[in-house]
């Protein structure tokens, strides 16, 4: 079943730009770092409005991880860690499903000290089982664990988001 379609996810990019400005406005730099690949496409989505709205700097960066064991392989982001020190962070994803995506995505920037870290997501499922809050979230569902989400943003003729 189609929950959001192109227009509804464009609509929901836009709003959370202007959100994620509104608690950033005085913020000098924003590192936007997205989750793998869809993350990081999402990420670009957001940077690309933000772009439109502000003159803040905007740095875009991926955090590299294995969400369904992700203590196998080392948890990277692709900028260096020293770089994060004093600055706004905001991790992007698609979905928030348990948290735990989110919760070792927060791992190589533990290594720094932020100025602060937000999380944002296109879809942010309500039974979480890690201590992630998602600050920015375009739909808020409560499904089943049974249901999945399937996030269609990348090279994709038309954007969609499905609940299966």
């Amino acid at each position: 079943m189609k929950i959001l379609d192109q227009q509804q996810i464009r609509q929901k990019i836009k709003r959370l730009a202007i959100e994620i400005l509104e608690n950033n406005h005085e913020e000098p730099e924003l590192i936007l770092a997205g989750i793998n690949k869809t993350g990081m496409g999402f990420a670009r989505m957001i940077l690309e409005e933000l772009q439109k709205i502000t003159t803040i700097q905007l740095t875009l960066t991926r955090i590299r991880l294995n969400p369904a064991a992700p203590l196998s392989q080392e948890i990277a982001i692709e900028m260096p860690v020293e770089e994060l020190n004093g600055k706004a962070i905001l991790i992007i994803d698609d979905v928030a499903n348990t948290g735990r995506t989110i919760f070792y995505a927060v791992k190589p920037i533990l290594t720094t000290l932020p100025k602060k870290v937000e999380v944002a997501v296109l879809v942010n499922r309500t039974h979480k089982s890690f201590p992630i809050m998602v600050d920015y979230v375009g739909l808020s569902l409560a499904t089943t664990l049974m249901d999945d989400i399937d996030v269609q943003i990348l090279d994709v003729p038309e954007m969609a988001v499905f609940l299966n």
